[in-house]
């Protein structure tokens, strides 16, 4: 399952010192995602006519998190192997403890790991020391890369969800290339067709709707025949995580913004008068549908509550559903349904996403055989493969969400195909990106906590802003 453990305290303690430190961005951190500039990249070594073999007795060492995506990598490695002649020797851990390991070999400089995973956000905090290396001189150079690796196959939200100029309050899609989508989530919702179908419901296509309904199933439901079920899961725990699903996407539906940005200087803005409200009306939705132990929820309870049919509605990652809802997975499986969510006022459905991507190691000695093994790994033919036999979805590439094979698969899920298609165009990163994105977003998860307690949310959040305030920029 994807584990998105999501407490990131020990994260949080490792990499603060490392944002502390001055910007690195002059020490050879490559620009260029679309420049046509690669500043002394070691992609320019490659030269001549591209060859998969050309790195041939070479091992790359590889860290990886305990994850479907890497169930489905690990199992077709032979394939890279018998393709290129490089080994790849590789750790797996758990999410708890994934990004520890990953943070402390990185500002190491060991180079212990060539390549990894990481999730974009997370470029944020390795890309300004310098640890990232600049995929893009890689990706422009065709001695280094083949054409069948086809980067206009990409959806291009996602590829430039991993491009930043390391600058904070830079849009994405510009500067570096330092990561590259390997599999992602949009953030959508799921419900049980057994308790909408009894209670004569439909999926909300308002945000009013849906905080209506959450009650309702949470009044109705156990009369019905389903002990112990409430209205709606969402995240809870105080973690950055709580509010990067459901509430973020709720939150940029109604046009609003986690900062704004003026001359390069970030202004916290989520006490607007507009945020103020629609906060108080998450946390209200919250207490009057949603679970009993809320503070403490992360996407493995939400997760769980779906399939074990004690929650009448999921809001989070669609793969939080897609992983109960596959037969037999779950008490609720077979009876999952996906909707896109309720629009914003304008009509609006942007919606927040995490991709999980891989990344070089800035340090690594083995570039060239890395970077191999990351077209290898984002390539059509590895990617189909994990997405047909293995659960390696959502697709980060066109071609593969519209494969028959594809869709076959996945279309006795109600809803699913329509669900992602109506939503990905419109999902992007909602969040600005800044160094102290972790912290911060904790922060402003603990203040949802506070508000949901009975706390009132104009004198929160103007407390969270003014905190901020002092150290994003």
């Amino acid at each position: 399952m994807d584990t998105h453990v999501h407490d990131r305290r020990r994260f949080l303690a490792l990499t603060a010192a490392a944002a502390a430190t001055p910007l690195l961005a002059a020490c050879g951190a490559g620009f260029g995602g679309d420049d046509g500039k690669s500043d002394g990249s070691a992609a320019d070594d490659v030269t001549g006519s591209f060859d998969w073999k050309r790195e041939k007795g070479t091992t790359v060492k590889a860290l990886l998190n305990k994850h479907p995506y890497t169930d489905a990598l690990i199992a077709d490695l032979k394939s890279f192997t018998e393709k290129t002649g490089i080994e790849v020797e590789y750790d797996v851990f758990p999410e708890d403890n994934y990004f520890d390991k990953l943070t402390v070999d990185l500002s190491s400089g060991r180079a212990s790991y060539d390549v990894f995973m990481l999730g974009a956000y997370m470029v944020w905090q390795y890309g300004p020391p310098g640890w990232l290396e600049d995929l893009g001189p890689w990706m422009r150079n065709a001695s280094a890369t083949g054409a069948e690796w086809d980067q206009a196959d990409f959806f291009p939200n996602l590829l430039q969800a991993d491009q930043w100029s390391l600058k904070a309050g830079a849009p994405l899609g510009q500067g570096g290339q330092y990561a590259l989508p390997w599999g992602w989530e949009t953030n959508v919702v799921a419900y049980n067709t057994d308790v909408f179908t009894k209670l004569g419901l439909k999926p909300a296509e308002t945000f009013e709707e849906l905080r209506e309904l959450a009650g309702a199933i949470k009044r109705k439901a156990p009369g019905a025949g389903f002990d112990g079920m409430y209205g709606i899961a969402v995240r809870g725990s105080r973690s950055w995580a709580t509010i990067h699903p459901g509430f973020m996407t709720m939150y940029a539906r109604n046009g609003l913004k986690d900062f704004t940005v003026q001359g390069g200087k970030l202004t916290p803005a989520m006490n607007t008068p507009e945020a103020v409200a629609f906060t108080e009306d998450w946390a209200g939705m919250v207490k009057q549908g949603g679970p009993p132990s809320w503070t403490s929820y992360t996407w493995y309870q939400c997760s769980s509550d779906l399939g074990a049919r004690k929650a009448g509605m999921l809001f989070d990652a669609d793969t939080a559903a897609y992983f109960q809802a596959v037969e037999g997975a779950s008490p609720a499986s077979g009876k999952i349904a996906f909707h896109p969510g309720p629009k914003g006022p304008n009509g609006s459905l942007a919606t927040n996403m995490w991709i999980w991507s891989l990344g070089m190691n800035a340090k690594s000695k083995k570039k060239s055989a890395s970077w191999l093994f990351l077209q290898w790994a984002t390539g059509k033919e590895h990617l189909l493969k994990g997405a047909i036999t293995h659960n390696h979805i959502d697709p980060v590439r066109k071609s593969i969400a519209d494969a028959g094979a594809y869709k076959d698969k996945m279309r006795h899920l109600p809803g699913f195909i329509e669900t992602f298609e109506t939503v990905v165009d419109q999902t992007k990163i909602q969040f600005t990106p800044q160094a102290q994105f972790f912290d911060a977003t904790t922060s402003w998860a603990s203040a949802l906590q506070e508000i949901y307690g009975g706390s009132g949310a104009k004198s929160v959040l103007d407390d969270l802003a003014g905190d901020l305030a002092g150290k994003v920029g």
